[in-house]
């Protein structure tokens, strides 16, 4: 007997097939473990190749800014470009005396001296002009430039050098301008002072009516020569006078020894006064008027000038003529080069 309740295993249903796991996405390591590591890796590397790829042309384009500056500046700036202190092609050298005449200022005997020797030892400069705008100053420095030129004269004969005048030239800045073949001045320029001073004050009247007391103690009779915070003494001030009728005669003899038969004696010319450039070339204090570039092209003969005062690195000389702004632009690019 057959139970039809029983489930005829014939009959049985089945059960529902799994669904199977999907496959590998592209590029996902192919189903192998640790493909995330190889993707950031292969990331990385791109990145960083493309970094140093950006970094090469960073470079590139510094260096190639760099060098058209330096290009730009060579082609604007051809005169002052110099190999081994050489300057090519004829030309008129030119040192400037600007200022007061000390050993800390710009118009100090070293550097006047410096441009000079160079001027005078260029193959190529046809002749020398020292141009001077100067009130004077130390005598001292002036007669260590005036000597200087004396001995390239000498040693230089064929290679004339001249002073031409701008605004001032007094005192020292005359004492050096006598050693020059000749000088020149424009009309209404200022030429002569030749003289010499010391001056100071003198503070004693002023202390007793401040009711201050003076306590000086020396080891020295004169250690406390010509101080102002106390009486003058007459042998101070002869004394001090006998210094600077010295150093004047010097400076006399100096001017007499460099214009000889050109100048005009005369009880003023000595005395310190200061006269035009037309009174000048009277009194025999200068040759004639004129300028540095007429100097240069009528006189000389080389109408080119060439400045030889600065004689710092030429680099340095670049920096000042490009500005702050464009010096620290440039400081950058080599920087950067360089790393």
């Amino acid at each position: 007997m057959t139970d039809d309740n029983r489930e005829d295993p014939w009959m049985r249903k089945a059960p529902p097939p799994r669904a199977s796991a999907p496959p590998p996405a592209a590029g996902a390591g192919n189903g192998k473990p640790g493909w995330e590591r190889d993707l950031l890796e292969r990331l990385a590397f791109a990145s960083l190749k493309e970094q140093r790829r950006a970094r090469r042309w960073g470079i590139f384009f510094k260096a190639a800014t760099l060098l058209y500056l330096v290009a730009l500046l060579f082609l604007f700036n051809q005169d002052a470009w110099q190999d081994d202190g050489v300057v090519t092609g004829k030309h008129t050298a030119l040192v400037d005396v600007r200022g007061v005449i000390a050993d800390d200022q710009d118009a100090n005997a070293d550097t006047i001296v410096s441009g000079l020797r160079a001027a005078f030892k260029n193959k190529n400069s046809a002749g020398v002009i020292i141009r001077i705008n100067s009130p004077g100053g130390s005598p001292v420095q002036a007669g260590y430039v005036n000597d200087e030129i004396a001995r390239l004269r000498a040693k230089y004969p064929d290679k004339p050098i001249y002073a031409v005048v701008t605004d001032i030239c007094a005192s020292g800045g005359y004492y050096i301008a006598a050693a020059a073949d000749k000088i020149y001045a424009d009309k209404a320029s200022l030429v002569g002072s030749i003289g010499v001073l010391m001056d100071g004050f003198g503070f004693v009247e002023t202390m007793k009516k401040l009711g201050v007391e003076r306590r000086l103690i020396t080891a020295g009779e004169n250690k406390a020569f010509m101080d102002p915070f106390s009486p003058q003494r007459e042998e101070d001030r002869k004394h001090i006078q006998s210094m600077l009728n010295t150093i004047h005669q010097q400076f006399i003899d100096i001017v007499r020894k460099g214009r000889g038969d050109r100048l005009k004696e005369s009880e003023e010319l000595f005395s310190g006064l200061v006269w035009t450039g037309e009174q000048s070339m009277e009194l025999g204090l200068i040759d004639g008027l004129g300028s540095s570039s007429y100097v240069a092209r009528e006189i000389i003969g080389a109408d080119k000038i060439v400045d030889y005062t600065d004689h710092r690195p030429y680099f340095e000389r670049l920096v000042e003529r490009l500005g702050s702004g464009i010096a620290r632009a440039v400081a950058g690019m080599v920087k950067g080069s360089l790393q």
